[in-house]
């Protein structure tokens, strides 16, 4: 053979082993492009190291969910230290410590069991009255002035989102609209805001000086408006618009409140005529008839009848109560 027959011969042979090399490659390509496409999302299980990849998702998805339970835990905490004795005295902006506050109660409770007593009424009415005056009635004068305050709160609360609505929309940072709020606004509003401008004055962080603020006014309004402000202040967006949005929602609730309540003014009627009927008649009957009542005072028969029927009252206009109160 001559040297130019080997030379083409060589030649075709190089160009044959390119063109299998780049088919093999590309379908070798295509084929791991395939696989990868079937394969997603399913964990993959051949190679050397692939019991570490499993164990490595493994233990993610663990340290994932005892976070969660940890935040869960800490959420439950927080909001079982709202309902004690010593979170509502500060909700109601009352400087007594609990300690105080107990000791007042049971002051108050030996007081009227002692004027009961001296009144010679029988010890199970003494007692009744010394639990009732000492521990029933202090707890439900202090929920009445938190549930007054928060009402007073929440009717103000959206002309206050008004007011760093405007102000964030004429320039103003919103340090400056809560300072404004914390002078301006009527109480209790002025002074949950100038303790959240006091706070930050001092170097406290915003999202922790809401946190305290949503600690002395647990409402789901005080919840939105911190949520909103945090939502902004770590993705940006447009504060003024938020807050208008946060304002109107606060507003139809509002609104939605006083239908329901004028809705509900005639079941409320009708169970306090209901209610209070079984004991104007029986107080009545003892202006009119004293003999007849007597023996329901003096008797023990009578004594356990009385209790009976005051337990009986109780729950019965717990539950009309219940019936009739509505939250949104």
């Amino acid at each position: 053979m001559d040297e130019s027959t080997i030379l083409a011969a060589a030649g075709a042979g190089i160009v044959l082993i390119l063109g299998y090399l780049a088919m093999s490659g590309g379908s070798g390509a295509n084929a791991k492009r395939k696989n990868a496409i079937v394969n997603s999302g399913k964990p993959v299980k051949s190679g050397i190291f692939a019991f570490l990849k499993s164990e490595d998702n493994s233990n993610r998805r663990k340290q994932i969910e005892a976070s969660l339970g940890d935040l869960e835990m800490r959420t439950r905490d927080k909001e079982k230290a709202r309902k004690t004795l010593k979170a509502k005295l500060i909700q109601a902006d009352w400087s007594m410590t609990a300690q105080t506050f107990m000791m007042v109660s049971v002051i108050l409770g030996v007081i009227a069991a002692a004027g009961a007593f001296l009144a010679k009424a029988p010890l199970l009415i003494v007692a009744g009255i010394g639990i009732v005056v000492g521990f029933g009635l202090p707890r439900w004068f202090l929920n009445m002035v938190v549930t007054r305050r928060q009402k007073k709160f929440t009717e103000h609360f959206s002309d206050a989102m008004d007011i760093i609505v405007r102000g964030v929309r004429t320039g103003l940072p919103l340090g400056d609209c809560l300072k404004i709020i914390a002078h301006e606004s009527p109480e209790p509003v002025q002074t949950e805001f100038r303790l959240v401008v006091e706070a930050e004055g001092v170097g406290v962080p915003i999202e922790t000086c809401l946190e305290r603020m949503y600690d002395r006014m647990p409402l789901s309004e005080v919840k939105f408006f911190s949520t909103v402000l945090n939502i902004q202040r770590s993705t940006g967006g447009n504060l003024g618009e938020a807050l208008a949005n946060l304002s109107n929602v606060l507003r139809g609730r509002k609104m939605l409140r006083e239908k329901i309540k004028a809705l509900a003014a005639e079941a409320k009627a009708s169970a306090m005529i209901i209610g209070a009927l079984p004991p104007g008649v029986m107080v009545l009957v003892t202006m009119m008839a004293p003999d007849y009542m007597t023996e329901l005072y003096t008797t023990k028969t009578g004594h356990r009848n009385l209790m009976i029927g005051a337990a009986m009252m109780v729950s019965g206009t717990l539950v009309m109560r219940k019936m009739i109160n509505f939250k949104i």
